[in-house]
């Protein structure tokens, strides 16, 4: 009986990871891509794919030849010589020309991947615990990228949700990066903190982003769609949780968009000279703290001991308006807490402050307006 039950329960584990994998695309190969470097890397690994497997044919061939010919059963005599100079000349010519024959297609890749000549356009990418920023040095544009608000709240502790029903669970994020189809792009990646890595396999390569340095890679996109990656280097406590998404669009759709981005960024300069209501900052506040600080703080505002403290109850919250703008603004030195001066405008911080001031038990009743924190930038 026992023994029925267990191998029920093994065919039932065995059906389970067969419908898993068979809901999943099964492949065995490197991504082709959508750019012409990372063709000419699919086609370079190809190319030296079946360079080797000749070898290992030629090698092992010889050898289970000679092993079956000379075996001992068949009388064979072991040959005794000291030297041969055929031998020892063909061991030695024969890979070094493979060598060379290699060496020019991955050099010639190589050369492609650093030429930047002749750029359309360039973007910065910086990556930042645990987000990415990207700034269209072109087209003024500037905006911060995170994981999507719903995959954040997720993946937090307890969250009770089923993650299996979530389309491109942590492969989503609130702001894509968005660029023109047919057009040559400059990357250059750089980072504000750690050492990150921006990597998206479709385009055929990765850079890391490390802290006062500026890495720099080019691409083509030919063919509209969508395109996902994350970050390649392990940058700390989410690092898991920085993904990466690529919307190429036609010339006319991306002129649109960027039309779009740019009437967003002067709405939001206007929107900060004027006084908001208390109701307005919550909205945006809870807003700005799921995608900026609930990955520290966590979304209760219990934050995580030893490692992030809570804002509930917190001295610093429920104490001078002052310092609270101060540690949100410039952060703390030798901590995890970053600077957000740089990363969130006026209206974000003012609203996120207002939001943890009066969220958890807090109930400060402060409100802080986007004019304060105007007047704090000075």
């Amino acid at each position: 009986m026992k023994r029925s039950t267990a191998v029920k329960g093994v065919t039932t584990l065995a059906s389970l990871l067969l419908a898993e994998s068979a809901s999943a695309e099964y492949r065995l190969n490197m991504t082709q891509g959508v750019t012409p470097i990372s063709h000419d890397v699919y086609d370079l690994h190809m190319t030296i794919l079946w360079v080797c497997v000749a070898i290992g044919i030629v090698v092992f061939g010889a050898m289970f030849y000679a092993v079956y010919k000379h075996r001992k059963s068949k009388g064979a005599v072991a040959a005794n010589f000291h030297e041969s100079t055929f031998a020892e000349f063909a061991w030695t010519i024969v890979p070094i020309l493979i060598l060379v024959s290699m060496a020019i297609p991955a050099t010639k890749t190589l050369l492609a991947m650093d030429d930047l000549s002749d750029s359309d356009m360039t973007i910065k990418v910086t990556g930042i615990q645990w987000k990415w920023k990207y700034d269209y040095l072109d087209d003024g544009i500037s905006f911060i990228s995170s994981l999507a608000p719903e995959h954040n709240q997720a993946r937090q502790r307890d969250s009770g949700i089923d993650v299996t029903k979530i389309e491109n669970y942590l492969l989503e994020v609130d702001h894509p990066v968005v660029v023109p189809v047919g057009k040559k792009i400059r990357f250059l990646t750089t980072a504000n903190d750690v050492i990150h890595s921006w990597w998206v396999p479709a385009l055929g390569w990765k850079k890391d982003a490390i802290p006062g340095f500026i890495n720099e890679m080019w691409a083509r996109i030919d063919k509209p769609g969508v395109y996902r990656g994350q970050c390649a280097e392990l940058c700390g406590k989410d690092h898991g949780f920085m993904p990466i998404v690529v919307v190429a669009k036609n010339e006319s759709d991306y002129r649109d968009w960027v039309a779009m981005k740019k009437q967003e960024q002067a709405d939001a300069l206007a929107s900060a000279d004027r006084a908001w209501s208390k109701d307005e900052l919550m909205k945006k506040g809870a807003q700005v703290y799921a995608t900026s600080c609930a990955a520290c703080h966590q979304a209760n505002g219990q934050g995580l001991p030893g490692a992030f403290p809570a804002l509930a109850g917190s001295a610093l919250v429920k104490g001078p308006v002052e310092g609270h703008i101060d540690r949100v603004m410039n952060g703390k030195q030798g901590t995890a807490m970053a600077a957000f001066a740089g990363l969130l405008s006026d209206v974000e911080i003012a609203a996120v402050i207002t939001y943890e001031r009066n969220s958890f038990g807090n109930d400060t009743g402060d409100v802080v307006q986007p004019a304060t924190i105007k007047a704090a930038r000075k």
